[in-house]
């Protein structure tokens, strides 16, 4: 193993974390924005995150459990 494969792994895990180009940019010393986006890959974990998001907005924007076409989660 190589300090580059610490690294590597670091600053994905740092990127899944949620850690933003520019923090990652600053994490490395890259002043260059094509560093950091090769660690910020998509993954099914961000997209997951996403979605439960996206879900969060929508039911806020519907005033939470006031959609009666959608069961709620205890089947009521």
């Amino acid at each position: 193993m190589r300090f580059h494969d610490l690294r590597h792994a670091g600053n994905i895990w740092a990127s899944k974390a949620g850690m933003s180009t520019k923090d990652l940019m600053a994490r490395m010393g890259h002043d260059d924005m094509r560093a950091a986006l090769i660690y910020q890959r998509a993954t099914s974990d961000a997209d997951a995150r996403i979605a439960d998001s996206l879900s969060k907005l929508v039911d806020e924007h519907r005033g939470r459990g006031h959609d009666r076409t959608r069961p709620t989660p205890e089947g009521t």
